[in-house]
C-alpha cells in the first residue's frame, strides 16, 4: 500500500481547474506536477495550486520516476496519444469524458494500459455525485421496485472553450459533450446491463454560426432488461447548468435536481461575481451553488481513483466503461441520420461520431 499518489495533471482549462480542487482535497493526493502548452497560464496554474514542477510539453512530465497518476483534462482530440504516452511510461492513467474520438483509439488505450498494467480510469463524475448516490441507493433497495425509465438531462448554453465547438477536435456536438453523461448514469444506475438499441434524434438550432455539431439532442437508450433511458441534451439554455435525473420503478418514482435542491435563489439588479457553471449573468434571478465541485461529485471521483492507485483496487468506472458509452454515442449518431432506431453491437471505422450525423456517413463493418 502506498502512503500517498503522486499525482500529475495534463491541462490547465476549466475541467483541470476542479480537478485540481479536487484533487487538494484527497489526504493522500499529492499534486506534483501540471502539464499545458501556455506557458504564461499553465505557470499561474501552478503558483494558484501550489505545483511544484511545470512543463509545457507533458512528455516531460511522464518522464518524472515519482509520478503516480496522471489525469488528463485536455481536449479529447488528445486523450487517447496522451492516454497512449501515459501508460508506455507506467503511469496509471485518469481520463476526462468522452474516453476518446472513436472506437479504435478507445481499444488501443485499453489495450496500452493492459500491457502497461496500469489502470485505465474513466472520469464520469456523475457515478460519485452524492445526490445521484443516494438516488441509487434509493432504486437498489427496492424503494421504487423494478425500474422501468430512467432520465437525465443535462442542459446550458454551451461550452467554456473553443475546442468543444469543433467537430473535428470534439468529435461532435452536445450528444457527444454531455450525452455520454446520461449515458454512463443509466448504466451505472442498472449495473451495467448490455445497451441493445439507441435511437436519437439531433439538431443545430441556435449555434450554427459557431459548429456544425449538434446543439439539441434526445437519445433514448434501451437495455437488455427492457427498462428505456432517455437522455435529454441542450447547449442552449440560458442561465446557468441544469442537471437532473427522474428513476421511475413500478413501486415508486424518484427526482432528483443536482443543483438547484443546493443552491440559494437570489435576485440581482446589478448582478454579482458567480452563480453557477455556465451562468452568463447573475443579474436578475439566479441560483448562486455552493460546494459546486463536491455537489457534481469530483472530490469523491478523484479520492477513490487516488485510493484505487494507492490500495491497488480496480476502478469504479473504467475504460471499458468509457468505451461502452462511446459505442452509444455512435449509435445515437448514425440513428439521427438515419431517422431510425440502431441496434447494438454498433461496428463502425467512423473517425469521430459527427461523421455517422452530417459526415458523409462514415463507415461501418
Amino acid at each position: 500500500m502506498k502512503e500517498c499518489v503522486h499525482v500529475g495533471l495534463i491541462g490547465s482549462g476549466f475541467v483541470s481547474t476542479i480537478h485540481a480542487e479536487s484533487l487538494q482535497r484527497c489526504p493522500h493526493a499529492v499534486l506534483t506536477a501540471v502539464a499545458s502548452p501556455r506557458r504564461n497560464r499553465v505557470r499561474a496554474f501552478a503558483r494558484r495550486f501550489g505545483i511544484p514542477h511545470v512543463f509545457t510539453d507533458y512528455r516531460e512530465l511522464l518522464r518524472m520516476p515519482e509520478l503516480d497518476l496522471v489525469v488528463i483534462g485536455t481536449p479529447n482530440d488528445l486523450h487517447a496519444p496522451m492516454a497512449i504516452d501515459a501508460a508506455a511510461a507506467g503511469k496509471h492513467v485518469v481520463v476526462e469524458k468522452p474516453l476518446c474520438l472513436n472506437l479504435r483509439e478507445a481499444d488501443q488505450m485499453i489495450d496500452a494500459c493492459r500491457k502497461g498494467r496500469v489502470k485505465l480510469m474513466y472520469a464520469e463524475e456523475l457515478c460519485f455525485a452524492p445526490k445521484y448516490v443516494r438516488l441509487k441507493q434509493l432504486l437498489d433497495s427496492g424503494a421504487l421496485g423494478r425500474p422501468t425509465l430512467l432520465k437525465q438531462s443535462e442542459k446550458h448554453d454551451g461550452p467554456h472553450a473553443a475546442h468543444f465547438w469543433d467537430v473535428n477536435r470534439s468529435g461532435g456536438g452536445v450528444a457527444m459533450d454531455m450525452g455520454c453523461h446520461a449515458i454512463e448514469f443509466f448504466r451505472w444506475m442498472l449495473g451495467r446491463p448490455r445497451i441493445v438499441s439507441v435511437y436519437a434524434q439531433m439538431a443545430t438550432r441556435v449555434h450554427r454560426h459557431r459548429t456544425r455539431g449538434d446543439d439539441n439532442a434526445v437519445i433514448l437508450v434501451e437495455f437488455e432488461n427492457g427498462v428505456i433511458g432517455l437522455a435529454e441534451e441542450s447547449w442552449t439554455k440560458p442561465g446557468g447548468m441544469d442537471d437532473r435525473a427522474e428513476v421511475y420503478g413500478d413501486l415508486g418514482v424518484a427526482y432528483a435536481d443536482l443543483l438547484h435542491g443546493n443552491a440559494i435563489l437570489a435576485y440581482s439588479r446589478v448582478g454579482y461575481d458567480y452563480a453557477v457553471e455556465k451562468a452568463g449573468s447573475t443579474v436578475g434571478w439566479s441560483f448562486p451553488i455552493y460546494e459546486e465541485a463536491w455537489n457534481y461529485g469530483f472530490p469523491q471521483e478523484m479520492a477513490h481513483f487516488v485510493d484505487c492507485v494507492r490500495l491497488d483496487h480496480p476502478p469504479a468506472v473504467t475504460g471499458e466503461d468509457g468505451r461502452a458509452v462511446l459505442e452509444a454515442i455512435f449509435a445515437a449518431y448514425a440513428s439521427a441520420r438515419k431517422g431510425a432506431k440502431v441496434a447494438l453491437p454498433f461496428r463502425t471505422r467512423a473517425a469521430k461520431p459527427w461523421d455517422l450525423w452530417q459526415g458523409g456517413g462514415g463507415r461501418m463493418s
